[in-house]
């Protein structure tokens, strides 16, 4: 009787899988050192700036005019406490904070169902009511500041930070609404069809089956939104008249004097008005880059 053996594939027969298998070209090589190259040139271009941003801010005024680019010789923090206290940059800061969190906020509540709606549902003139939430991506908002300024104006709402808020909040419902329905759209329907046969109601459907899964979507408006309103000087330079009322980019004018500039207490003034978009991108990267890329693998 014969036995027959299979042969067993030896270690050296076997398939390589993993990062060793497959080696680089020389021009995947040459590819990847010129795109390093591109990206480290374009984070030290980047960086530069706010390095000696930061640098500039620990050094008294006369050091800065003398040697922009210097290091500091000690530790000097009285560039901050000037712009905190004689500056009065703490108001500055609860204006802007409260002006952009209200309209991020107001944003965010007004465009989740408006895209829960047009993202999950198809009805007579649906495809005319997301293109007109599109147009607004098309046209730049401060080409209406007459008619917004009147309007305003006509509700006593010149000065207000309500009538600040309401602007903001309504020129970034076209962006969120275009992203949060998209992330809608992509959603299963089995999902809302178990929670029927469950006897969820419509609104119990979105506010606990789809809004927790489109997270990632409303952290990417929430980042998104944040940074251009936190920024923004043109609307609060155009619609508020009152020092006390100011947001920061409009309160950082307040360092140019006629004759002289203190460089050292406007740069601290940047960096505590940078430190809070520092926060919020550590905060909400996994988010973002969840929701940048979702889909991707489809």
């Amino acid at each position: 009787m014969t036995v027959l053996h299979e042969r067993v594939p030896r270690v050296a027969d076997r398939p390589r899988t993993g990062r060793r298998a497959r080696r680089r070209t020389p021009r995947e090589r040459a590819v990847l050192i010129l795109a390093l190259l591109l990206l480290w040139s374009y984070a030290v271009v980047a960086l530069a700036p706010m390095l000696v941003m930061v640098l500039d801010s620990l050094r008294s005024n006369a050091q800065v005019l003398s040697d922009p680019l210097g290091l500091p010789g000690s530790l000097d923090l009285s560039s901050y406490r000037t712009a905190w206290t004689e500056a009065s940059f703490g108001t500055y800061v609860r204006n802007s904070a409260l002006v952009t969190i209200a309209a991020v906020a107001l944003d965010v509540c007004v465009s989740l169902p408006a895209s829960y709606v047009l993202g999950r549902y198809q009805f007579r003139g649906s495809g005319v009511l997301i293109a007109y939430f599109l147009s607004g991506l098309m046209l730049p908002i401060r080409l209406g500041i007459l008619p917004i300024f009147y309007l305003l104006g006509s509700f006593g709402m010149i000065d207000s930070r309500l009538g600040l808020v309401l602007v903001y909040a309504a020129s970034g419902i076209p962006f969120s609404v275009f992203i949060m329905s998209a992330f809608f759209r992509g959603l299963p329907r089995e999902l809302e069809e178990a929670a029927r046969i469950d006897g969820a109601s419509e609104f119990r459907i979105f506010a606990r089956v789809m809004v927790p899964l489109v997270r990632p979507a409303i952290a990417t408006v929430v980042v998104f939104r944040f940074v251009p309103l936190w920024n923004d000087f043109f609307f609060p330079l155009v619609l508020m008249r009152t020092t006390g009322k100011y947001t920061l980019p409009v309160g950082l004018t307040q360092f140019f004097g006629e004759f002289q500039t203190n460089w050292s207490a406007l740069f601290a003034g940047l960096v505590i008005a940078t430190l809070p978009l520092i926060v919020l991108f550590l905060a909400a990267t996994k988010q973002i880059v969840a929701g940048l890329t979702a889909g991707m693998g489809k």
